[in-house]
């Protein structure tokens, strides 16, 4: 296998901005060329609030990562996330003109078609539309049904809906960042990539990204994702509270929360003591660690508590052998699987993204960097599908569901270039 092309992954986070440049080694792992990162001043929420702070956060981001790899930066693929991300369940129905032909790709096209034509809340787009199961004349569990026979053929179907102006603002960053996007994923499915083995997603898994603003979820069983939600707190809502608890600074809050937190109070001692400089010649004020701890804790629960609600909701909480994989900048916190094990009585592990890293990529294997990872690892995949096109005869993977024969979540991506260079061809 030779080097293949540089990819560039664009996280737009509530905390930060991170921009890596990766590309496929021979060995098929990704090697990571630089990485570049700045504070993000102008997102909340995952959602876009500023838009100049926006593109300078990105800027500095982007040129970081050009001067550490050497690389001249011109398209990325951008990561969506935030509280507007909706995901529900559908099933589709089509009523085929004979028993005797055989269900071709083409049929399987137009019942997914059909998904995208479904009515949305006014400011809502479908982003993805996945196939969970085909059933063939009430035959259901089918993976594959091209080649078979049938007069009805129905599928349940996940659909993940977003707000089209959160992912217009993202894309207008981008943009007057100078840089074409060359496509938007969902940052849930890219930390999944990055940080989930295909035994673990076969086994029934749950990714749970606590990210600065929000906590995305991702369930995964038999390869196929299931269920997804986004929880409005974050790392930044633990600060808030250790800010508001501990009458300090923000930046000073932060800092104790990475040097000195915990998610269960119990593991610190009663004496243990952090002295805080005070402010403008003030006198130094003391906080005991478990009493800091006490508020993470706190906040980590109702957390936690949203996201077993959410594995619930889902129907598939006994079906989840892996159990719980906890990423992003909130799995940093020591003491999260514990917390998340006690809670849920679920096994749980940490997520970092260097299982598909190469050698000397130590710079991006924290679970910070999750999403940055699979957004390089989801452009690579989309070169490699590009390249598959040129194959004539496509056949589908065994065990694997089979989907439309076109990415059909770029429709999404597609309306978003078309208004932009309107847009531009207005000015």
């Amino acid at each position: 296998m030779e080097s293949s092309e540089i990819v560039v992954g664009l996280d737009i986070g509530t905390t930060k901005i991170v921009a890596i440049v990766g590309r496929r080694n021979e060995f098929g792992k990704i090697e990571i060329l630089g990485m570049g990162k700045s504070e993000s001043y102008g997102v909340a929420r995952g959602v876009v609030q500023n838009i100049d702070k926006t593109v300078e956060a990105i800027q500095v981001a982007v040129s970081e990562a050009e001067a550490k790899s050497g690389v001249d930066i011109k398209v990325v693929n951008v990561g969506i996330a935030g509280q507007h991300i909706k995901s529900n369940q559908h099933r589709g129905i089509k009523t085929r003109a004979s028993a005797e032909d055989e269900i071709s790709q083409n049929d399987i096209d137009a019942l997914i078609d059909d998904m995208f034509k479904l009515v949305m809340q006014p400011g809502e787009e479908i982003i993805h539309v996945v196939p969970q199961e085909y059933i063939i004349d009430n035959e259901s569990g089918i993976k594959n049904p091209i080649g078979m026979a049938g007069i009805r053929l129905e599928a349940n179907f996940h659909i993940i809906t977003g707000q089209i102006a959160a992912a217009r603002n993202i894309y207008k960053c981008v943009n007057k960042s100078h840089l074409d996007v060359s496509g938007l994923t969902l940052e849930p499915l890219a930390s999944a990539d990055a940080v989930l083995s295909d035994e673990e997603k076969e086994a029934g898994v749950v990714l749970v990204d606590i990210g600065g603003g929000t906590t995305d979820i991702a369930i995964f069983q038999d390869g196929i994702i299931r269920h997804t939600a986004v929880i409005p707190f974050g790392g930044n809502i633990i600060t808030e509270d250790i800010k508001e608890g501990c009458t300090i600074i923000k930046s000073q809050a932060e800092l104790l929360k990475i040097k000195f937190g915990s998610a269960l109070s119990s593991e610190n001692q009663e004496n243990e003591i952090v002295s805080i400089p005070g402010l403008r010649g003030r006198a130094h004020k003391e906080i005991s660690v478990r009493n800091l701890s006490s508020i993470i804790q706190a906040r980590m629960e109702e957390i936690i508590e949203h996201v077993y609600y959410e594995i619930k909701n889902s129907g598939y909480e006994k079906k989840l052998i892996a159990g719980i994989v906890v990423t992003g900048g909130g799995a940093q916190l020591k003491h999260v699987p514990q917390l998340v094990e006690y809670i849920t009585g679920m096994d749980t592990r940490i997520g970092y993204p260097n299982e598909h890293l190469a050698k000397g990529s130590e710079a991006v294997t924290s679970p910070l960097f999750a999403t940055s990872v699979g957004l390089v690892m989801k452009g690579l995949e989309a070169l490699d599908k590009q390249n598959k096109k040129n194959a004539i005869n496509k056949v589908p993977e065994q065990g694997k569901i089979t989907g439309h024969s076109k990415d059909k979540s770029s429709g999404f991506f597609e309306r978003l270039k078309t208004f932009f260079d309107e847009d531009s061809a207005k000015n």
